[in-house]
């Protein structure tokens, strides 16, 4: 692979700036942020009286563990534009969620969000190890999501040339990645194995094409993935975080020379870690919650956001800035069973060092008489298609997942091609429990 890492003076200044420096610039930005939503937006004010806590209370950075948290379900309390700080006719683009598990989350940007949201996507390309004139194949879903825009505007910021592709049509993708010879690929991991199968499937060595770097958000993934797309592609494969909440994809991205965790923007993000439980701060190398404060946004200030997410606070390496660990799953999809903690990430890295079989894989729960029950689908690499074979993986991967994860499942071990295949985010758990026992 290249040796893609940018030189010093590409940096945003920034970006290398001393550690006083940030803290203090984040400190000037928080109070600003904390009175724009506590002036502007009626739920931030009303919580924050109800608690008996003022913008102005703000002193210090620690002291913004006094301010009350905001919710996913404040957001759908407040649809569509009840969380809004400016008049509906400042925004200038809305993006919402999908909306399958109740109202979507809508989330509305001023012209001068849009243009930090470009800044920060370009410096998040940049540190990938793209630069201006590359050619950049976005394979991000367009529309109401905001992976697609979000990255096509960064890399127009970056100074780069987007193929704006979007998701599905995998023979076409691969097409065009042939014909067009792009230096890289923003787009789910997940998604990028259903390239990589489309390669074989034609016959194709990926290795030969042109692609250099892979940029893959939306979904954890784990180190054990980045390691089999590297390999299969030779080329760098980097983690890119956001959330529509927070911006979109950006606000945290890994440097490529390190690749040892997303960089977190702080000079736009204020990153918290809580215990879950408590919601108590504990201290930077804990694990525990991320919690973000938006220190420029115009349109939709987020205050003390609990994202869900699962990671921890790392000093920087690359850039001044934290770094976050990957994400290893969240506090709202973890699986319980039987009194375990189980993430589909654990599944996954286990799935990916058992031999023989693809690295495509859904869980699902359900109900074994009394008792909650894990059922993992799987899928035999062609060479390894036979029963005997099949018998010895799902053997092998129940083991491992035993040793490593704590728990006893059903795996099943289909045959090439048959466990569905994401256009996108991949559907990993599929929860059949209040169906009854099957």
């Amino acid at each position: 692979m290249k040796d893609l890492s940018p030189r010093r003076e590409e940096l945003d200044p920034i970006e290398v700036a001393s550690i006083d420096e940030i803290r203090a610039l984040q400190l000037e930005r928080l109070k600003w942020s904390l009175r724009h939503a506590y002036d502007n937006v009626a739920m931030y004010r009303a919580r924050c009286e109800a608690a008996g806590v003022h913008p102005d209370d703000l002193q210090s950075l620690s002291d913004l563990a006094k301010i009350p948290f905001t919710y996913k379900d404040d957001l759908r309390d407040n649809y569509p534009f009840g969380m809004l700080a400016v008049p509906r006719a400042q925004i200038a683009r809305i993006h919402a969620s999908s909306g399958t598990t109740g109202k979507p989350t809508v989330v509305g940007y001023t012209k001068g969000d849009i243009d930090v949201w470009a800044d920060l996507m370009a410096r998040s390309l940049r540190a990938s190890g793209l630069r201006a004139g590359d050619l950049i194949h976005n394979a991000y879903g367009y529309g109401l999501f905001t992976g697609g825009l979000g990255a096509h505007y960064g890399i127009e910021r970056l100074g780069a040339t987007v193929v704006p592709m979007s998701g599905g049509q995998t023979e076409k993708q691969v097409g065009l990645i042939t014909d067009f010879q792009p230096d890289g690929i923003m787009v789910t991991p997940s998604y990028m194995l259903n390239i990589l199968e489309q390669f074989h499937k034609q016959g194709l060595d990926p290795r030969d094409c042109s692609l250099s770097v892979g940029v893959f958000g939306a979904e954890p993934w784990t180190d054990a993935m980045r390691r089999e797309v590297e390999a299969a592609f030779d080329m760098h494969a980097v983690d890119i975080y956001g959330l529509s909440e927070i911006m979109g994809p950006g606000v945290a991205n890994e440097c490529v020379e390190t690749k040892d965790g997303p960089v977190i923007w702080e000079d736009h993000f204020y990153p918290e870690i809580i215990d879950p439980e408590t919601g108590e701060v504990v201290e930077d190398g804990e694990m525990g919650e991320l919690v973000f404060t938006t220190l420029t946004k115009e349109g939709l200030p987020m205050i003390r956001y609990r994202t869900r997410d699962l990671t921890r606070l790392m000093p920087g390496t690359a850039r001044s800035m934290r770094r976050m660990e990957k994400i290893t799953g969240r506090s709202d999809d973890m699986i319980i069973l039987r009194g375990v903690n189980v993430f589909p990430s654990q599944v996954e890295e286990q799935v990916l060092a058992t031999g023989g079989l693809a690295p495509y894989y859904q869980i699902e729960l359900y109900r074994s008489g009394r008792m909650d029950a894990m059922r993992i689908m799987v899928e035999a690499m062609p060479k390894a298609a036979d029963n005997l074979s099949k018998t010895a993986a799902a053997r092998m991967l129940g083991k491992r997942i035993k040793d490593m994860v704590g728990v006893s499942c059903e795996i099943i071990v289909g045959d090439p091609g048959d466990v569905e295949r994401s256009q996108g985010k991949a559907k990993r758990v599929i929860d059949n429990r209040s169906l009854g026992e099957t």
